[in-house]
């Protein structure tokens, strides 16, 4: 019977002492990491401010790579959503929030030194008011660099086994942070180094269109007299073939970057025209989009690709293109969303602006294939001279075409705020010819 009491007494002290212990424990758990980046802050911050890119960064996909992730919510910024799913008990189920986001994306200016988002999390791990904050403070003699200190909060409450789990915030917690940290950092390094803070892109759902296109291609050190010459043969060239069709051109040109080497531009100039279906050599032939080219295909017809070389009036070229004579070809283009930029200045400031394009669809996580749907810019208005004196820039619209699930505006649209106009860059000068145009600057459409 001694033995018995004895026993009692010793677990009702093991007791004792184990709800002291847990009383005198935190009653909330903190776990932090830091990482040096060279990326702009603003950068960062987007990739931040959305889960677009969160599937190619968290450790959960190592995990588990057929870990299923679900978007809701907002596409940005607070209210933004992802939840994932997975057979893996390390992974779980579980689901993030963007919870706060400061300041707003366009107060991230080379100006602000701090920003901080915060994600709410509901998962498995133990506690209450779970959170994320990933802080980003600008460092560098040039601003060039951000640090990033993701940290991880938890409350237990009076929850004595919840205050025993802060033993653990060590384990999955901190292996979190520390692995999906180091592949944040590799998924930056894959966005282009270009600052796009002034660029203020819209997503434009645009129409399938017909047009008349001119391949061409020149040397960079040509720059802008060279563009503008091969420009110029171009257009008349797609003139005299629409005359020749019966069809008239019904807006501005456009150029499709092929290839922007160091050395050669490679592009297709392009004007649309009042028709879907032309007739050549006395047939009828509806433009279709065009397609990557199938090299396996025979030439079995009369509408089939021509062989290599043959620019038969009729046929179709290795992409699907109507050969209306030895340089025009006829197809269908745009249809789908595009991320759409506006460049206010001369031809030379269009490629910085669909760099900043790319690397801005990077960071928002908006996918887009250059070789199936190549980036293209409109003249929307042409340069005016008066002697040598520029009266008004040109206006250029610059489109990087998007494919996947996009969003239906960026986060600027949803701010609605503006592209600039060509009255805004009245005070400024234009790019010299054949040189890259320099970062816009507020005032001048900074819409590169």
């Amino acid at each position: 019977m001694m033995r018995v009491l004895e026993f009692v007494v010793a677990l009702v002290i093991v007791a004792v002492v184990g709800v002291v212990v847990g009383v005198i424990m935190p009653g909330s758990g903190h776990v932090e990491r830091s990482l040096v980046v060279g990326k702009d802050m603003r950068q960062v911050y987007d990739v931040l401010a959305n889960f677009r890119r969160y599937p190619d960064f968290t450790v959960q996909r190592k995990y588990d790579r057929n870990t299923q992730f679900t978007f809701s919510g907002k596409a940005y910024g607070p209210g933004a959503e992802i939840s994932w799913s997975s057979n893996d008990d390390k992974v779980g189920k579980g689901k993030l929030t963007v919870a706060t986001a400061e300041p707003s994306f366009d107060k991230i200016d080379s100006t602000a030194k701090e920003a901080k988002v915060v994600w709410n999390l509901d998962n498995d791990w133990r506690g209450q008011d779970k959170h994320f904050t990933l802080g980003m403070e600008r460092q560098g003699t040039r601003g060039q660099l951000t640090k990033i200190t993701w940290s991880y909060d938890v409350a237990y409450g009076f929850n004595l086994i919840d205050r025993y789990s802060n033993l653990y915030i060590h384990g999955d917690p901190d292996a979190f942070i520390q692995f999906s940290l180091n592949d944040l950092q590799n998924v930056l390094a894959s966005v282009q180094n270009i600052d796009y803070g002034k660029l203020i892109p819209y997503i434009e759902q645009t129409q399938p269109t017909p047009v008349l296109l001119v391949s061409s291609s020149i040397e960079r050190k040509g720059g802008l007299d060279a563009l503008n010459e091969a420009t110029d043969k171009a257009e008349g060239q797609i003139q005299a073939a629409a005359k020749k069709l019966g069809v008239t051109v019904t807006g501005p040109r456009i150029i499709y970057t092929t290839n922007y080497g160091d050395q050669t531009y490679s592009f297709d100039v392009a004007l649309p025209i009042s028709a879907t279906s032309v007739t050549v050599n006395g047939q009828s032939h509806e433009l279709t989009a065009a397609k990557a080219p199938d090299l396996t295909a025979p030439a079995s017809s009369s509408t089939a690709a021509a062989p290599a070389g043959d620019t038969t009036p009729g046929s179709t070229d290795r992409f699907g293109r109507l050969i209306v004579d030895n340089d025009v070809r006829g197809v269908l283009a745009f249809g789908g969303p595009a991320l759409k930029g506006v460049w206010n200045g001369t031809a030379a400031g269009v490629p910085q602006t669909r760099d900043m394009l790319k690397a801005y669809a990077q960071t928002h996580g908006y996918k887009f294939d250059e070789v199936v749907s190549r980036p293209y810019d409109i003249l929307v208005k042409p340069e005016v001279k008066q002697g040598d004196q520029v009266t008004s820039y040109a206006q250029f619209a610059i489109y990087l075409p998007l494919t996947g699930d996009a969003p239906e505006k960026t986060p600027e649209q949803e701010a609605n705020l503006q592209p600039p106009s060509l009255d805004a860059g009245a005070a400024e000068a234009p790019a010299a010819s054949g040189t890259a145009a320099a970062p816009a600057s507020a005032a001048s459409a900074g819409q590169q």
